[in-house]
């Protein structure tokens, strides 16, 4: 009896870069452990300024009731760090927006261009020519979307592909460390959000610390650095408060800008839409409620749905190209091409560790080059393409073995 195939989550075969908690439900990126950091970078202050209002409301001073710090400070610090803290989980822990690869390249047919990027994809399928751009109308503008090699799709508008998360993200704006996940389409609302709390979690922190030292002040006859001196806790709360709003309240202004005119991080800094028409201005109000009062699109991912494992690794993560080495060219690292089923038929079966042994010397003075590719003479019948053989070349029947020949050369004999 044939053995069941072997059933697993999507999540425990992702070929991206991500990490998943709680069976799937929670996807991070791979720089996840960043977000200790961010934490205590956000709970330190909240707690030092917590342990100050407890003390002040247990001390018994005859400057009672000049206190600033109390109550009422401390429960409202309480729910600005939950809601902090809730915005960056929500921001990182989320799908972004993330489109499902292809399992192999696109039917494009044989297209009638001679453009770098075309010659790349005929070298490595002699049997498929994707062009590398498509135009898109958006809005009564002429868009053109991008090709991913990794992905084997045409990216959608708005859509970049993540070299550190190793995916393509629809609207995506760009990777952020501090909450180690790609901020696209799905979770910019909350990392918006996040970065706003942030911004008035120091001002906040920054005024009452600073309240807090000029009500010591008056109890010292109005002596700033003696209540300074006093107050230790509280004036390093301010310089840290102070020193961390310039970044993330510039940030915050940054992305408020972005929003009303409709851009993107990565739109801002590549394309400059300040320099040309932006397909997808709508004006400021209807730009901002695009952002918080449109309804939040659904994953295009369902990570706990159960797939069959293929018993070879292979299938799984898919074949490096053997013509580009196994390196992506848009990410510069190592990548998916095709899926076994988007090989073509000449390239399939090939040994390509004999192409690897080959002395320099029967080349003359060339070195092997990875992007060499056999040379292949007219098949008259099965018998006489010399089957059985391993080698990584054609036989002819008037040849034991066809020369190799250069991917340019092909190229310009076709």
């Amino acid at each position: 009896m044939e053995e069941e195939p072997k059933r697993r989550r999507l999540y425990q075969v992702w070929r991206g870069n991500n990490k998943f908690l709680c069976g799937g439900r929670l996807i991070f990126g791979p720089d996840a452990g960043s977000l200790f950091l961010s934490t205590v970078l956000i709970a330190g202050p909240l707690v030092g300024l917590c342990c100050q209002c407890i003390t002040k409301m247990n001390s018994s001073s005859p400057d009672h009731n000049q206190q600033v710090l109390g109550l009422p400070v401390l429960i409202a610090t309480v729910i600005l760090g939950l809601a902090d803290m809730a915005f960056l989980f929500l921001t990182s822990s989320r799908d972004p927006g993330i489109v499902p690869r292809n399992a192999r390249p696109p039917e494009c047919g044989v297209v009638d261009m001679t453009t770098p990027s075309t010659e790349w994809v005929s070298a490595a399928s002699p049997h498929l020519r994707v062009p590398r751009t498509k135009d898109v109308v958006v809005n009564g503008c002429v868009v053109k979307v991008k090709y991913c090699d990794t992905c084997l799709l045409y990216r959608p508008p708005r859509t970049s592909h993540c070299s550190i998360c190793n995916n393509c993200v629809q609207k995506f704006d760009h990777h952020c460390p501090w909450v180690g996940q790609c901020i696209g389409l799905r979770n910019y609302r909350f990392f918006f959000l996040f970065i706003s709390t942030s911004t008035l979690l120091c001002f906040y922190v920054f005024a009452f610390s600073w309240l807090n030292i000029v009500a010591a002040a008056k109890s010292v006859n109005g002596s700033l650095l003696r209540a300074m001196g006093g107050e230790v806790l509280s004036v390093v709360l301010a310089v840290y408060s102070f020193v961390s709003v310039w970044f993330v309240g510039g940030l915050t202004a940054f992305h408020l800008y972005l929003m009303a005119s409709n851009q993107t991080t990565y739109e801002n800094f590549r394309y400059r839409y300040d320099k040309k028409e932006n397909p997808y201005n709508r004006g400021a109000l209807a730009n901002l409620a695009e952002v918080f009062l449109a309804g939040m699109p659904p994953s295009l991912n369902r990570f706990r749905s159960w797939v069959v494992e293929p018993e070879d690794a292979m299938d799984v993560v898919g074949v490096l190209s053997p013509m580009s080495g196994g390196v992506d060219l848009e990410m510069g690292r190592k990548g998916v091409h095709y899926s076994p089923g988007g090989v073509p038929p000449i390239l399939q079966g090939l040994d390509y560790g004999d192409i690897e042994k080959m002395n320099v010397k029967d080349r003359g003075a060339e070195a092997p080059d990875l992007l060499m590719v056999p040379a292949v003479q007219q098949r008259h019948d099965d018998e006489g393409c010399g089957g059985g053989d391993n080698s990584p070349f054609v036989r002819d029947q008037d040849a034991e073995r066809a020369p190799p020949v250069m991917s340019s050369d092909v190229n310009s004999e076709r």
